[in-house]
Formats: structure tokens, C-alpha cells, sequence
């Protein structure tokens, strides 16, 4: 009888133990697994990581790898897992993003507005759902001619053959606006619809006078123009470009550099800009840590275009297209 009472008492201090151990092991794992779950991966913000595609652009232009970059950056220190995308560029990226078949996207910043308001290409078919995370770096808008046409002035396109892009192209809008700004329309000229290397080639053969191109500077079409004839560019004066900013705000002022094309001095004109945006939809929190990722890490982005992201321009042509409140947050404390 004593030896099962003393063996009872055993079982029963045993037990009692193997609780007490439980219980307080469950407090640490619970602890310390709080701690590890809310480091996540390296540079992670502690949520749980959502997957998100990056719509771009073609291959063979600046979006693709740009975004290949920074999709990398945000990936690293936030708890989103980008994966880029090529596509047919902004305009198709405004309509898949409308569609919910990705988060992020690419855009000029002009095609953004027009899809937001409805106008132009979307004229009607209005997107309500994307709103911009940043500006990037200017697509400037370049009146390319030769010193050999005689051209000095937009005025002097009047009767010339000028090549404005496909119709309802984003180069198209911007020579009709910038026409209309120096009170012609495009019956004032002799408008051809050429791709920038058709211009380029046309501009070299005499076919026409003179291309507008939108594009980040240097553009290769324009450089090969520049091997072989001296290329100018047509100015856009204080007074002009101020009109067409105040109705047009997606704009933003630029420059073609002396020293591109063999310029000798700096060429005023305007740019739309790339731009990243995202969907409405997407966590506030979330967007202000990619922001905050993305812009201090912008000496990780090793494509030329990187030099020109900062956070103090991130928002200069943005306009009426509204920002993101991640993204703002963002801005707001710097």
C-alpha cells in the first residue's frame, strides 16, 4: 500500500512538472517566434509577403530592365515579391491594371491622365483605379530637324512635311498639343504618321523637314540622324511652355543638353515624365514601405535612367493623377 501511494505521489509530481514545463516553453515559443516571424525575410517590414506583378514594357526598351532593377530593390527590403512583366507599355498597362491582372505598372505620365480622365486613346472607358507611387525620369519631347532645313522655329513648320507619330500615339497627342499651343493644328502642316527611326531616316533623305519624338535623351534614332547631319532641335519658349503646363500639368519643363546630338548649347523644351503607378487597392502601408525602399536604394539601380530617380522630383509632372497615400506618407517626411 505504501509503495503505490508513494509511486501515485510520483506519477503525480512528474505530471505536474511536465505542465509547468509546457506551459512555460509555449510562453517562449511564443515569444520568440514573434520576434522571428516579424524580421521576415532580410529588410522585410514583418507582414505576410504578397506576390505582385510589375507590368513594364518591351524588351528592348528602358521600362523592362529598369523595373527588373527595382522589382529586385523592393523585393529585398519589403515583404512584396515583385515580378516584372513585359507588355505593351503604358497604355495596355493602364487597362490591365483596370482588369486586376497586375498591381504595379509602368505609365508616361500623360497616358496615365488621359486614362484617368478618359480621354484621347480612352476617350469614354475612364480608369478610376490607378494612382502614381513616383515620377522616374523625364521622356522629353524632341522637335528634331537638320541646320540645312532652314527651320529656326515650331512657327516655321507651317507647310512643312513633319512626322507626328502613329495616330493616338502619345507623340501624337504631344505635337497637337504643343502645335496648338503656337496657335496651328496639324492642317497647318503636312502631318506623316513615321516611327522614330522612319522619321529619322525620312529627315535624313529630305522625305520630311522634321520629326517630333518622345523619348529619354539620347535617343538612338536621333543619334544616328546626328553621324551624319547637324542636328537641331527646336526650342519651346518661357511664355509657351508655361501655357502649356497650366493646361496640360502632366508636363513638366526639360532640356536637351548642350553636348547630345553635337549641340553647342542647351535646348529648352518639355517632357512627360515615366512613372511608376499602382492600384488604388494596394495597403497603404505596404506602398509607403516600397517607396521608402525604393528611394533610399536608388545607387543599387545600375541602368543609366538610376541617376535621374529622386525623391525630390518624384512627384514633378505628376499633375492631377492622384498619389497613392503610401506614397505620400512617403514624400511628406522627407
Amino acid at each position: 500500500m505504501k509503495k503505490f501511494k508513494s509511486s501515485f505521489l510520483f506519477i503525480m509530481v512528474l505530471t505536474l512538472t511536465m505542465v509547468i514545463a509546457a506551459c512555460g516553453g509555449g510562453a517562449n515559443n511564443g515569444n520568440g517566434g514573434g520576434e522571428g516571424e516579424g524580421g521576415g525575410t532580410e529588410g522585410g517590414t514583418g507582414g505576410e509577403t504578397q506576390n505582385l506583378s510589375l507590368l513594364t514594357g518591351g524588351t528592348g526598351g528602358t521600362y523592362y530592365p529598369l523595373g527588373g532593377q527595382m522589382g529586385t530593390i523592393i523585393s529585398d527590403n519589403t515583404d512584396a515579391n515583385i515580378t516584372p512583366q513585359t507588355s505593351g507599355a503604358s497604355a495596355e498597362n493602364m487597362q490591365a491594371l483596370r482588369a486586376g491582372e497586375a498591381e504595379l505598372a509602368f505609365s508616361q505620365t500623360d497616358i496615365a491622365s488621359y486614362a484617368l480622365e478618359g480621354k484621347e486613346m480612352f476617350d469614354g472607358n475612364a480608369i478610376d483605379n490607378v494612382t502614381a507611387i513616383a515620377t522616374l525620369y523625364p521622356e522629353t519631347v524632341q522637335i528634331v530637324t537638320t541646320e540645312e532645313s532652314g527651320i529656326n522655329s515650331i512657327e516655321d513648320l507651317k507647310g512643312k512635311t513633319v512626322s507626328v507619330g502613329a495616330p493616338g500615339s502619345g507623340v501624337n497627342i504631344n505635337a497637337k498639343q504643343i502645335l496648338e499651343v503656337h496657335g496651328m493644328t496639324f492642317e497647318d502642316i503636312k502631318a506623316q504618321n513615321l516611327a522614330f527611326d522612319e522619321s529619322t531616316d525620312g529627315i535624313q533623305s529630305g522625305n520630311i523637314h522634321a520629326a517630333f519624338i518622345t523619348a529619354g535623351t539620347p535617343t538612338g534614332a536621333v543619334e544616328a540622324l546626328s553621324a551624319q547631319n547637324n542636328v537641331k532641335v527646336l526650342s519651346i519658349s518661357d511664355d509657351k511652355i508655361a501655357e502649356l503646363i497650366e493646361k496640360y500639368p502632366f508636363y513638366s519643363e526639360d532640356a536637351v543638353t548642350s553636348g547630345t546630338y553635337g549641340l553647342t548649347e542647351d535646348v529648352k523644351t518639355v517632357a512627360v515624365r515615366a512613372m511608376l503607378v499602382a492600384t488604388s487597392e494596394l495597403d497603404e502601408n505596404l506602398v509607403y514601405e516600397m517607396t521608402k525602399a525604393l528611394f533610399e536604394n536608388t545607387d543599387r539601380i545600375t541602368h543609366a535612367k538610376g541617376e535621374l530617380i529622386k525623391a525630390e522630383t518624384a512627384l514633378d509632372g505628376v499633375g492631377d493623377i492622384p498619389v497613392h497615400p503610401g506614397a505620400q506618407k512617403y514624400f511628406d517626411e522627407q
